[in-house]
């Protein structure tokens, strides 16, 4: 049988698992919410030690807290910014939605590990050591905490975790663009025939398209995610706490992080709504767009092998079939489908979540831990993604030229080069009858004599055809 301890707090005696460093509050949270069954991310936790810290830091150059206990605070904090005590962290994402769980979470762990180090004994509460509330919480209240957390784990999170493979991503996509640049293949709109284009050309369009999403993702890092609600306490004004604690956190927070975070504007707004979050997941939402369209189209240009377009060979890297021996499916490029998926899913959460009258209501959004549950997902899952499709899908990429020769000598749509000299509606026809009588658009204009042979082979040089006119 597990151990326990008693713990209290302002509603009386809680059992607690003899280990936990977390107390009554936490406790209380945990029986009252077993919903998802899992704890929010590690990130928000990591963002909530940094955060306490840099509190306890304020207030003890404020001389509102004492160096005593101020010291073993910001230790103590500093743990729980590196993730050693994670598992200490137990509250369900579908909790109050104002974090106050995960709050006092922070605060208890914080206050344990704090008088441990005092030597007063792993508990939240002690004699002449540290409250949860009255020293970890000074000057503070869930309702600035929390969303402060917020910012800090998505700035953080969307810096260190997306950025980087979505850089690698522009930069492999780029060199794909230039390796098969004198490749020639179909064009295709409305998914029909179209005129030719290089392969590099295509990929220098994918590129480009990351190149962007990279742009939004750097965007963020220096976006209103950045404005901290912390200082405003319980509804914006600021009650009880120290007029220049909010500029003192944000200082520590950036000398310990290299962020560039400053105190909100206006902290009614920074706490009342979510703006902020709506706009930044509606960015990480178009990066999804793009993602989703690039796996789209290298998917279809593979497909096959035989029946299929064929002009890409995606690496083999599972079988596809439980009954069809031999068969390869692009499972990478439905991986990465299924991730933006997902993340356009978290979009119209984080956007109901801030929706006033929803999650957003006076004073108050209450429906923030799922909101930022779904943007850390969102980041970590197309993070992930991202990785996987240039290590498993783009370095073993390949193109099959034979297969875009062949398909370009097949296509009917070379006769817009022709236009020029035989006119639209003529070469229109022309196309008709190369189709009904199989042939290919050279067989047919040179069978007809329609002019030089010369000129003829000029005009057919697909190369040309995609570049323009000097």
């Amino acid at each position: 049988m597990n151990e326990l301890r008693t713990e209290k707090d302002t509603m009386g005696e809680m059992q607690v698992p003899a280990n936990a460093l977390y107390g009554a509050s936490t406790a209380r949270a945990v029986e009252n919410f077993p919903i998802a069954n899992r704890p929010l991310p590690p990130a928000i936790i990591h963002a909530f030690g940094h955060l306490k810290a840099a509190c306890a830091l304020a207030n003890k150059d404020l001389g509102k807290l004492n160096a005593k206990l101020a010291d073993p605070i910001i230790a103590a904090a500093k743990e729980v910014a590196e993730g050693k005590h994670d598992v200490h962290f137990p509250v369900d994402v579908y909790q109050t939605g104002s974090g106050t769980s995960t709050n006092m979470n922070a605060n208890e762990v914080i206050a344990s590990l704090a008088n441990n180090k005092l030597g007063l004994g792993t508990t939240t509460h002690a004699d002449g050591g540290v409250h949860p509330n009255d020293h970890v919480n000074l000057g503070q209240s869930s309702n600035d905490t929390f969303p402060t957390a917020m910012c800090i784990a998505a700035v953080v999170a969307v810096r260190t975790r997306l950025s980087p493979p979505i850089e690698r991503l522009e930069v492999t996509l780029s060199h794909c663009a230039k390796q098969w640049d004198g490749v020639v293949k179909v064009g295709r709109t409305h998914l029909m025939d179209a005129t030719p284009i290089r392969v590099g050309q295509v990929f220098s369009g994918y590129a480009a398209q990351a190149k962007a999403a990279e742009l939004i993702a750097r965007g963020l890092e220096g976006s209103a995610l950045t404005a901290l609600p912390i200082g405003g306490t319980a509804v914006g004004t600021g009650i009880n706490t120290h007029p220049e604690f909010a500029s003192r956190v944000c200082a520590a927070l950036n000398g310990s992080l290299g962020l560039e975070l400053m105190e909100a504007a206006n902290h009614p707004a920074a706490q009342a709504a979510k703006d902020a979050f709506v706009e930044a997941h509606g960015q990480l939402k178009t990066i999804a767009v793009s993602l989703s369209k690039i796996a789209n189209d290298i998917r279809h240009l593979g497909s096959g092998p035989r029946c299929g377009i064929g002009e890409l060979v995606l690496p083999t890297i599972q079988p596809g079939s439980s009954i069809m021996p031999g068969k390869v499916n692009p499972v990478i490029c439905e991986s990465m489908i299924q991730v933006c998926c997902r993340v356009i899913g978290n979009d119209a959460t984080v956007t109901m979540a801030g929706m006033g009258g929803v999650g957003s209501i006076f004073e108050l959004n209450v429906a923030m831990p799922v909101m930022i549950d779904a943007f850390l997902e969102s980041v970590s899952l197309m993070a992930n993604a991202c990785s996987v499709f240039v290590d498993k899908l783009l370095v073993g990429l390949e193109v099959d030229e034979e297969r875009c020769a062949e398909l370009l000598d097949a296509s009917l749509m070379t006769i817009t080069a022709l236009a020029p000299e035989l006119g639209y509606e003529r070469c229109a026809a022309l196309a008709k009858q190369a189709h009904a009588e199989n042939k290919t658009i050279k067989q047919l204009v040179s069978e007809l004599e329609l002019m030089p042979p010369a000129r003829l082979e000029e005009l057919m040089s697909y190369d040309s055809m995609t570049r323009p006119e000097s």
